[in-house]
């Protein structure tokens, strides 16, 4: 079989279908929230568009209460071969060169936020299962695609799930990097909540509002804080201080006077949390300003403890949790959200990704004794490892070889995708070796050469395991 020549023969209908599922705005929404929508209007909209491309292909499809779908391909068993894709995506931050819905088409590209993670994967699997059932090839296993919808926030959509559908034997999410990703580090959100209720009076400067981050799996980039100054001349000696950062920290910013109020802008780079030095957080950056400045007692804490424990250092060093095995390797940590005002208590939103062979609990421990702060929220996914050795993977690395030509190594990720929701499940792809990982990020993309080579690679491996 060339399946390379049947994505071929698809490609135009592939491209197009992939440039309209990206249109679809399918972030998590809670203003929009209902019974039949309960992530928001836009992710169900997604929902609906990819479960009626199933129904109109003639397969069987499902809607779990708009928590969940999936689309079927039959087979005589009833073992289950799962391919595991999500249609929400992150927002979309700032600074893009087109829109981040628009889904354009440039320099062989196509450019969208999803276009990567995870909706342009998600596209190509899905042809890959119609070429099988257009070739009318048989099968012994079926082969289920499950649609989740909360993949980027709390993963609500696979609870809702298993808890109505059978569980696959195995299968791969196709959300992450070629050749294979056989080990998932584990992930912790975290929020620390400040304790302090020290009075903002009598200071020479006040911290009114900081705010950074809006999700706890992306690196901030755009930051805002307010002062007040309770100095005649103040503002302006803040100002230019201000400015002058900026010029030697390299990044764009802005202030804004108005009589003794003061507010300050930074704008950093998004990344994905799994990587956060591949980003520059925004936040990190006017907090580091700020500790230069003599602020009230509730507000130089909230500063402090952001500079002490995250300054230069991703790996958890000064939280006292760096940890590494030969597996995984680092531990990761991003401080993705910061909230406070004077007159609520600040809050720092972290996510953590650490070893397969890691302790979270350790790393709970050590994050209830961070000074002036209470842990209030601790959501653990643990680590997840498939053995080398296991049919999936033999199958996969097989099929990976043959299409490509190159040498199918095993790696691990600090990612967390739904190939960890099978005992048996792996990420596969789409990001080939060699290409930039631009997940999370402005102008996010993906290549179309490579969405058609993923199509044809999933195409064969689906059919390798459920023959």
């Amino acid at each position: 079989m060339n399946w390379k020549e049947e994505v071929e023969k698809r490609k135009e209908e592939i491209v197009k279908q992939t440039q309209t599922f990206l249109q679809i705005k399918s972030v998590l929404d809670e203003a929009s929230r209902s019974k039949v929508a309960p992530f928001g209007e836009g992710i169900n909209e997604a929902l609906l568009h990819l479960l009626q491309m199933g129904e109109d292909a003639g397969f069987t499809v499902k809607n779990l209460d708009g928590y969940a779908g999936h689309i079927e391909l039959t087979g005589s068993s009833e073992e289950i071969v799962g391919i595991l894709c999500h249609i929400d995506v992150v927002p979309e931050g700032d600074g893009w060169s087109s829109d981040p819905f628009g889904a354009e088409i440039r320099d062989g590209k196509i450019f969208a936020r999803g276009a990567l993670d995870d909706k342009g994967p998600t596209i190509a699997a899905f042809y890959a299962m119609k070429i099988l059932k257009e070739l009318n090839l048989p099968l012994s296993k079926p082969v289920r695609m499950i649609i989740g919808t909360d993949e980027e926030s709390e993963w609500r959509c696979v609870e809702h799930y298993f808890k109505h559908e059978k569980m696959p034997i195995m299968g791969f999410a196709p959300d992450a990097d070629f050749p294979i990703i056989f080990a998932e580090k584990g992930i912790i959100d975290a929020t620390l909540i400040q304790t302090s209720n020290v009075e903002t009076i009598s200071s020479d400067v006040v911290l009114q509002a900081f705010h950074s981050g809006r999700r706890f799996n992306m690196v901030p980039d755009f930051a805002q804080a307010t002062i007040q100054i309770n100095q005649d001349g103040g503002a302006e000696s803040v100002v230019d201080s201000f400015n002058n950062y900026i010029a030697e920290q390299k990044v764009k910013g802005t202030s804004k006077v108005e009589g003794k109020t003061v507010t300050f802008s930074i704008e950093g780079i998004s990344a994905h949390a799994m990587e956060p030095n591949n980003g520059v957080n925004a936040g990190l950056l006017i907090a580091l300003f700020l500790t230069k400045l003599n602020l009230d007692q509730k507000g130089n804490e909230f500063i402090q403890t952001i500079a002490t424990l995250f300054e230069g250092d991703t790996r958890g060093n000064n939280l006292h949790i760096a940890y590494s095995d030969d597996i995984s390797g680092d531990l990761t940590v991003n401080l993705g959200v910061m909230s406070y005002t004077n007159e609520s208590a600040g809050q720092l939103g972290i996510n953590i990704r650490y070893p397969v062979t890691g302790d979270s609990e350790q790393i709970r421990q050590a994050l209830s004794k961070v000074a002036g702060f209470e842990l209030q929220r601790f959501n653990d996914s643990k680590p997840h490892h498939v053995d080398e050795k296991h049919p999936l993977i033999q199958t996969l690395q097989h099929v990976y070889e043959e299409q490509t030509g190159e040498k199918a190594k095993l790696i691990a990720i600090g990612g967390g995708t739904y190939a960890r929701s099978l005992d048996a499940g792996v990420a596969f792809g789409p990001l080939f070796p060699g290409r930039p990982d631009i997940a999370h990020q402005k102008d996010e993309y993906i290549v179309i050469e490579d969405l058609l080579k993923a199509t044809a690679i999933y195409a064969q491996a689906i059919y390798e395991l459920a023959k």
